[in-house]
């Protein structure tokens, strides 16, 4: 592995006190899809670590902050910080894989529950994988808060709860502020049912959210064009997030429907896609227009990886693997940061509002823009009706005596 990584200075790894270990951590990083370029930079920065320290490779085993030990010199690297970090991330990974690396003791003794509290959030409650990591989450930075690492749950009171949720409330919007209460009610009747706390303190008063109260933010349509104008499509990532903001901009799809589209959600022959529209459970078969279509036969000549792999949207870096929704809001940033877009104004969603915004300019009916949408409800469509102020003009009513006048 080594002789066909580096064919003209093998034998500085091959002469390496180190040598067997990069030998399978190379080995491991080319079968989990990692580039040649990208093993073996990884290689290099990891030989320079272990050399550095005949301990390091004589033992069997690593720890997280044994870890954190052999790469802090190598972080502070001035230029170097985030290769060598990256290189420390992976090489854990293959550890983990072989069984060789042991979490470090949690601290604190809460610690415990909240493993225990994972466990009953997963058990009793059924709770999604990506539910439970967002309510230990809210509870962790809860008892940081709240707690010294050496106090126990049981001087829990309510004086905590209320300087907590008066930090949040100060930091956060109302409706992000009621997550976080509710995340703590659970967790505070969890630790008052299982006798952790001796006080029921999930008494909490939650803001008041109305429906609607915020109608969404449409990008005007000059703007989404510059954006998409914007694009350096000289390589496979401009490619990639130029074809996604455009399905996003003309066809109002979400960050969650663009990661589930699967090459063969796209019908090349009857000029369809096909959309798996999660929110309400249902299919969607869309029309697709000639630009539409020589977008994506462009993004899987020229910016697509090369693979097996079924999605439609990968990772441009190694390994090749399917995006997350999270991914797509990043793209977006990224892209609207750099066409000028004011910062903070617009997120990913708002060029679906500007996509029904233009639909609803050009005289389609509600009923049909909230289909394309996946509405379960017209009350979820018709908050758009407050964004044509054309239209409220034409409705609006005279001036009583404004005429008299």
């Amino acid at each position: 592995m080594l002789h066909t990584l580096f064919p003209k200075n093998y034998r500085r790894y091959e002469r390496s006190n180190c040598a067997e270990e990069l030998e399978a951590f190379g080995a491991w990083l080319m079968e989990a899809g990692y580039s040649r370029e990208n093993t073996c930079g990884h290689l290099h920065r990891l030989r320079s670590v272990l050399e550095g320290d005949g301990e390091a490779v004589a033992a069997a085993r690593y720890s997280g902050r044994r870890l954190a030990e052999l790469f802090s010199l190598r972080d502070a690297r001035p230029g170097r910080v985030r290769d060598y970090r990256a290189t420390r991330r992976v090489y854990q990974r293959f550890l983990a894989s072989q069984d060789r690396f042991d979490s470090d003791p949690t601290a604190g003794p809460w610690e415990r529950c909240l493993e225990d509290y994972a466990e009953f959030l997963r058990g009793v409650c059924g709770f999604a994988p990506t539910t439970i990591v967002k309510h230990l989450s809210t509870v962790l930075d809860f008892l940081s808060h709240a707690l010294d690492p050496t106090h126990p749950l049981d001087v829990l009171s309510e004086a905590h709860v209320e300087r907590y949720l008066s930090m949040k409330a100060a930091r956060v919007t109302r409706q992000s502020l009621q997550h976080t209460v509710a995340h703590l009610r659970a967790f505070l009747r969890y630790g008052f049912e299982h006798r952790l706390i001796p006080v029921c303190l999930d008494t909490i008063d939650t803001p008041r959210v109305y429906r609607g109260e915020r109608p969404p933010r449409a990008i005007p349509w000059p703007l989404v064009l510059g954006l998409l104008r914007s694009i350096d499509r000289s390589g496979k990532a401009g490619w990639r997030d130029y074809a996604i903001l455009h399905l996003m901009a003309h066809y109002g799809l979400r960050p969650s429907e663009i990661v589930a589209l699967e090459v063969g959600s796209v019908d090349f022959a009857t000029r369809t896609l096909r959309v798996e529209q999660r929110k309400t459970a249902s299919e969607l078969l869309l029309p697709l227009a000639d630009p539409t279509l020589r977008v994506l036969r462009r993004y899987l000549q020229r910016g697509r990886p090369d693979c097996d792999r079924t999605e439609l949207f990968l990772r441009v870096r190694r390994p090749t693997g399917a995006l997350r929704n999270t991914a797509v809001c990043d793209l977006f940033a990224k892209r609207s940061r750099q066409c000028g877009l004011p910062p903070g104004r617009y997120s990913a969603y708002s060029l679906r509002h500007a996509f029904a915004m233009r639909l609803l300019e050009r005289g389609v009916g509600v009923k049909a823009i909230g289909d394309l949408l996946g509405h379960r409800s017209l009350e979820s469509t018709s908050v758009y009706l407050r964004l044509d102020m054309r239209a409220l003009r034409a409705v609006a009513l005279p001036v009583p005596g404004r005429n008299d006048i």
